[in-house]
């Protein structure tokens, strides 16, 4: 389907504002003013960000691995800030050790499931084999390096990294957006799901339904790290800005402690939305670069496809609104469902084959059905709030964000903008005004920073 079909399509299943207003009449809006979270970060100067890479693979042990022998550098799809700057500078070091480094892609099924579209994203990342320095071997080929003894389930890992003398992750640690535990997103689960690359991902996930992921990557870690020539791994954590604030060497014996102390220091850093009750949330975009399930499950408080995982006790939002898909995601609109309403732009761009075979593979497919299209962003604010009750403009918490990641700056209601003059967590940035509409689309610029 082309973009005009696809464009065509989209029109098709989109309610246009016209109808919308008939069907809630011609209610009025809240105005909105503009608040920021204050947060005191400590990131890692950009100049200092090699320095710090070299450090963390200096502090792993080399001693198993013979001269000249090749190391594989295990990189996922995710938005990591400094990324290429931090995969180069492991490179250097390990290469200035006297080894041969070269990058697979641990990212499950992730581009698509192909070699090719995983060796894109890396690459759209700016991990490309020029900027970092080293080869970029690319396949979806697999081999069973073992069962787990109770379950008998086959584990798997990516070819190329199986046949090196050595490897290291490089991830971030972080919240994951479908199940709580000691480890969730980070080096563990690189080694377990990015690594096992589509076939890996799909057996955890298809066991994960009865067995839990808060148990099934702590026990296959261990297994993998005794079967193969596991190093180290090289993590990172980010401030509330997405700013690199820590990048460590972890080595074989700390992926569960370690991993586990440094996840709390995540949870801790994370950005959040800074209201636990909210009426209405507009996120301008959502992508897989942002999160997981397109929308951070950990920041909106919702978790509708995971089975047997509960959702997060806050926030609680009545309902969201969610308008674009980003660039970046080249159409996958996984976790689109975590949205009561959205705009028809995300049907436009939505790529149906990469979606459904990520839903697939995470045992998700509620992840990707669609909620309500609509025409206009004004159509999707007014079927929103028409749903929740009786709403009072004056009292009507409503906040519109960029994304689930960047939420340092935010349109708000006037009463969220009356909360936040009594906290010292927040400041009042513009006083509130009306919502202004060009064809019916916010006008206002989105405050992504």
């Amino acid at each position: 389907m082309d973009a005009s079909d696809q464009q065509i399509a989209a029109s098709a299943l989109s309610v246009p504002e016209e109808t919308i207003i008939e069907a809630c009449g011609d209610p009025q809006l809240p105005d909105l003013g503009v608040i920021e979270q204050v947060w005191e970060t400590d990131p890692i100067a950009p100049e200092d960000i090699e320095l710090h890479a070299a450090r963390a693979v200096e502090s792993l042990s080399f001693a198993n691995v013979p001269d000249g022998g090749e190391i594989a550098l295990g990189v996922g799809s995710r938005g990591i800030a400094n990324l290429p700057t931090i995969v180069a500078s492991v490179v250097d070091a390990v290469s200035d050790a006297g080894y041969k480094p070269f990058v697979f892609p641990a990212m499950g099924s992730h581009g698509g499931a192909t070699g090719e579209g995983q060796r894109t994203m890396l690459n759209e990342l700016g991990v490309t084999e020029s900027a970092i320095g080293c080869e970029i071997r690319s396949t979806m080929d697999v081999v069973e390096v073992g069962r787990t003894p109770d379950r008998d389930v086959p584990v798997v890992a990516d070819d190329n990294a199986v046949a090196a003398d050595a490897i290291i992750p490089i991830n971030r640690i972080k919240p994951h957006t479908d199940f709580d535990g000691p480890v969730e997103s980070g080096l563990s689960k690189m080694l377990v799901i990015g690594m096992g690359k589509q076939r890996g991902a799909q057996i955890a996930h298809k066991w994960a339904v009865d067995w839990s992921f808060r148990r099934m990557i702590p026990e296959i870690t261990g297994q993998l790290l005794e079967e193969l020539p596991i190093v180290g791994g090289v993590a990172i954590v980010e401030d509330q800005h997405d700013e690199t604030t820590l990048i460590e060497g972890v080595p074989p014996s700390g992926f569960l402690d370690r991993e586990k102390e440094l996840l709390e220091t995540a949870y801790d850093l994370m950005p959040k939305l800074p209201f636990e009750e909210l009426d209405l949330v507009v996120f301008d975009q959502q992508g897989k670069e942002i999160s997981g399930q397109g929308l951070d499950t950990n920041v909106i408080g919702r978790r509708p496809f995971s089975i047997n995982e509960p959702a997060p006790e806050t926030p609680e939002i009545k309902r969201i609104y969610t308008r674009a898909l980003t660039e970046k995601t080249h159409g996958n609109a996984m976790g689109v469902g975590s949205a009561d309403v959205i705009h028809e732009d995300i049907v436009a761009e939505l790529d149906a084959q990469t979606s459904l075979i990520n839903a697939l593979t995470a045992s998700t497919i509620r992840g990707v059905k669609l909620p309500p299209v609509v025409e206009t962003d004004r159509a999707g604010i007014v079927a929103a709030l028409s749903t929740i009750g009786v709403v009072d403009t004056d009292t009507v918490r409503v906040l519109r964000a960029a994304d689930t990641m960047h939420l340092h700056r935010l349109y708000a209601s006037p009463a969220l903008v009356e909360a936040a003059r009594e906290r010292d967590d927040l400041r009042v940035v513009e006083e509130p005004s009306p919502i202004e509409f060009d064809n019916g689309q916010l006008s206002a610029p989105s405050l992504r920073e």
